[in-house]
């Protein structure tokens, strides 16, 4: 038993440590503050804080209290069976026939015991308890109706935020990639050989710039010198949708580049494109917004 003791508090320091390290965020339910953070794409919510709510003194024994009733088991129970290949079914129905009268069981002894991975408790500064979000609002649920949708609700509107800015980090990569596009069409068709640095770079400064004034009306220079407080480029400022345009125009022009367009004669040509695909964009953003 002395051995086992000692693997489960090894395997709450490296789980606890992980959480430490890793990016961690907090929503704000009925004035209780609540953490939680994501690993391997799974969520994970702290019962302890969501105990709080509760019971701000003793909140261990909230979450006991709560994981040892019957009903609760049988539900952990399903939970592990269908997430956890090493779940210890044995233990559960031991665990499941004791629950009941003046039967408790905390988490660490439900980890212990059954070798669940749906809740992960561990003492000391950094420690408490977590559980992965279905178990965290069925917690929830048990605590009051009205928390348990209110958890819902801010929980998924959180998600929501950071699905936008991991699209707006896509849509910005997605910029980048299509440039060594379309900077390696550059090289092929409009720099001849023996060129020196200043003259190719003056070529890939050029070239920029189509895009920049037939997206954004500027050049690069011409936007320094009108936010000379700003870091970074005119691009790094850009929305989602002008991204989503940029991407498309590096494209097409890398395609025109390919065909000998003559450079005026491509600018036209991309003005005209972005203008287009801007006004969609901006069509369906509206509809989003009705909806």
């Amino acid at each position: 038993m002395l051995i086992e003791s000692n693997k489960f508090s090894a395997f709450a320091f490296v789980f606890f440590y992980r959480i430490i390290m890793a990016k961690k965020d907090k929503i704000t339910i009925q004035g209780t503050e609540i953490m939680f953070y994501s690993q391997k794409k799974e969520d994970y919510i702290s019962l302890t804080d969501m105990a709080k709510y509760k019971n701000a003194e003793i909140p261990a024994h909230v979450i006991s209290h709560w994981l040892s009733t019957k009903y609760t088991i049988e539900f952990m129970g399903i939970w592990e069976t269908l997430n956890n290949s090493k779940f210890n079914l044995t233990e559960f129905r031991e665990v499941k026939n004791a629950s009941g009268g003046s039967f408790t069981l905390s988490p660490k002894q439900w980890i212990e015991r059954t070798n669940a991975i749906g809740i992960v408790s561990s003492a000391g500064k950094y420690g408490g308890t977590y559980a992965h979000k279905d178990i965290a609002f069925e917690f929830a649920s048990w605590l009051s109706a009205e928390f348990k949708y209110l958890l819902i609700r801010e929980f998924q509107r959180l998600k929501e935020v950071e699905q936008k800015a991991i699209g707006w980090s896509a849509k910005r990569e997605l910029a980048k990639i299509n440039y060594h596009i379309h900077t390696s069409a550059i090289s092929r068709k409009l720099i001849p050989r023996e060129l020196t640095n200043e003259q190719i770079n003056f070529i890939y400064a050029s070239e920029a710039d189509v895009l920049n004034v037939a997206l954004f009306g500027i050049t690069a220079k011409e936007w320094r010198e009108q936010n000379p407080d700003l870091k970074g480029n005119m691009r790094d400022y850009a929305t989602i949708n002008e991204l989503i345009c940029l991407s498309n125009m590096e494209n097409i022009n890398a395609v025109l580049i390919n065909d000998n367009m003559l450079q005026s004669h491509r600018l036209k040509k991309l003005n005209a494109v972005a203008i287009q695909q801007m006004s969609i964009l901006q069509e369906v953003e509206n509809r989003k917004m009705l909806k």
